[in-house]
């Protein structure tokens, strides 16, 4: 009899902890999910990630771009990494409109390296740049940011100077 009232003891305490931890359980998967959206970064470089469009009339070429917006990121940028989806990128954005300047020092992936100017279209694009090349990319007059995608994906998907390049930068 001693035994029959502890396990029903037992029962009915599982049963209270699990009706409790329950919609814990569920409200802290659905916290989980929101801060998940929230801030996405980049599983190889832990950088943000943000959606970015180049948009030619009603043609819009949508991407979602790691962030380098600080000099540590900008300095590394795309070193080292070995693999770029179709629609995937970094961008560089300026503080101040200023002239750019990239290498491809330990890239071992070809780029198309793409200067976004002040009035936030393509001034120039630097296709196809040469692996590990020390050479200076530069852009053409003043720019605002700076976009890489792989190489031969501006071609591939018409992108050209005078497109309109669109994003938002987190607060």
């Amino acid at each position: 009899m001693v035994r029959l009232a502890a396990l029903a003891g037992v029962l009915v305490l599982a049963a209270c902890s699990q009706a409790e931890t329950g919609p814990a359980l569920a409200q802290a998967s659905e916290t989980a999910q929101i801060s998940d959206t929230a801030v996405a970064t980049h599983p190889v470089s832990g950088l943000n990630l943000i959606d970015l469009a180049v948009v030619r009339g009603d043609k819009r070429i949508p991407f979602r771009v790691e962030l380098a917006d600080t000099p540590q990121a900008q300095a590394k940028g795309l070193m080292f990494r070995t693999e770029l989806g179709d629609f995937e990128g970094m961008l560089f954005p300026s503080q101040e409109p200023q002239a750019r300047s990239f290498w491809m020092k330990n890239t071992p992936l070809s780029l198309d390296i793409i200067f976004v100017g002040v009035d936030g279209r393509i001034s120039n694009i630097a296709a196809d740049t040469v692996p590990y090349s020390l050479d200076s990319v530069p852009s053409d007059g003043l720019s605002i940011a700076v976009l890489e995608l792989r190489a031969g994906r501006a071609k591939a998907l018409g992108i050209v100077p005078g497109d309109r390049v669109e994003w938002t930068l987190p607060d």
